[in-house]
């Protein structure tokens, strides 16, 4: 008999996204292999090229029922695959014993075979919000420990629930289609972070879990009402699916992948016209800007703010909005402070946008 058919369905997930880790890395060592061989290394070892250990992947596991089965799928794979695989655990500090829990957390990853396996302790600031500051502590320590280990991946257990919620989240900012297109399959420098769940829901990695006899951690803070995702969880969806009746999530993801490559393909499009929108010092000019059309647009002058210094996460609709007011509703308004004591105004036809 085979594996569960929840276990056979997150072991599928997980394989597919290691063949593409292998692939990348098989491609990188033949490029590597074709520039010593056309004479890049000379010396007398020139032409020859030591075969690479096997790419390291490492999984961020909190405990959690998704990450605990991701983290049991990843050790059974690579084994098969000849791929290294280890486990990351970020202790928050934000609940009491919550380092004696992320030892736990290592110990269960050690017993599934994970080397490495280590808990990384963060200061979990307060800029953007708790949910905000723990995700950015959280990323920039996963960061490092793939730096520090040299990993070519770190898989990362988000679900299709998951992306319900990011979608439904983006749609209450009103943020635009980038907001609505949730979380990449693939995303981070070099495509460091891989989330091989997004077509798996929630109740299937639990069901793994069971039938694998896998201890799981249920966070706290997933069912305190103090945190927006919470409420959406506990309250919101299923208050949705009781209106719209069930379906509601497998609709949320798959509108979050249609906005997505809406999404891409308007990047593309404002990428391209970039250059032709700008006078000979490089200075956006505001006629050029209204003639095209406002999506592709307002991604000009958002990609413009945040390479002035305003932080991504804190520049919202509402900022690039009232940014476009001064090319399309030109009254000589005064200039507009964004975040990150960035300010945009209009001067001689052209948009200046700079750090104050």
């Amino acid at each position: 008999m085979g594996p569960h058919p929840a276990v056979a369905a997150i072991r599928l997930a997980v394989r597919r996204v290691l063949h593409d880790v292998l692939n990348e890395h098989s491609r990188d060592h033949e490029s590597a292999a074709a520039a010593v061989s056309a004479g890049a290394c000379a010396g007398p070892g020139a032409g020859l090229l030591t075969a690479p250990p096997a790419p390291l992947v490492l999984v961020a596991c909190s405990g959690g029922a998704d990450s605990m089965a991701l983290a049991s799928a990843l050790a059974f794979e690579s084994r098969k695959l000849s791929l290294r695989a280890g486990g990351i655990t970020v202790d928050h500090g934000l609940q009491h014993g919550s380092d004696l829990r992320a030892a736990e957390v290592v110990s269960r990853m050690t017993g599934l075979g994970l080397e490495p396996a280590e808990a990384i302790a963060v200061h979990v600031g307060r800029e953007g919000g708790p949910e905000a500051a723990a995700r950015d502590a959280r990323y920039a320590a996963l960061d490092a420990a793939a730096e520090r280990h040299g990993a070519a991946a770190i898989l990362l257990g988000h679900t299709r629930d998951d992306q319900a919620e990011t979608v439904l989240l983006g749609l209450a900012r009103g943020s635009g289609t980038r907001s609505l297109s949730g979380m990449a399959a693939v995303s981070g420098a070099a495509g460091r972070y891989r989330r091989p769940f997004l077509e798996i829901d929630r109740q299937t990695a639990r069901k793994a879990c069971m039938v694998q006899a896998l201890p799981v951690w249920d966070d706290p803070h997933n069912a305190d009402p103090a945190y927006t995702r919470s409420r959406l969880r506990q309250e919101g969806l299923p208050a949705l699916e009781k209106a719209l009746g069930k379906g509601v999530v497998e609709a949320l993801a798959r509108t979050a992948q249609l906005s997505r490559d809406d999404a891409d393909a308007l990047d593309a499009w404002a990428l391209q016209a970039d250059a032709t929108v700008r006078d000979d010092a490089g200075l956006l000019e505001c006629a050029k800007l209204y003639a095209l059309p406002p999506a592709v647009r307002r991604r000009i002058v958002r990609r413009e703010v945040i390479g002035a210094g305003a932080p991504a996460g804190s520049l919202f609709a509402r900022h690039v909005e009232e940014v476009d007011k001064l090319i399309t509703s030109w009254r000589g308004q005064r200039a507009i402070n964004l975040p990150g004591r960035v300010v945009a105004r209009r001067q001689g036809g052209r948009l200046v946008i700079r750090q104050s």
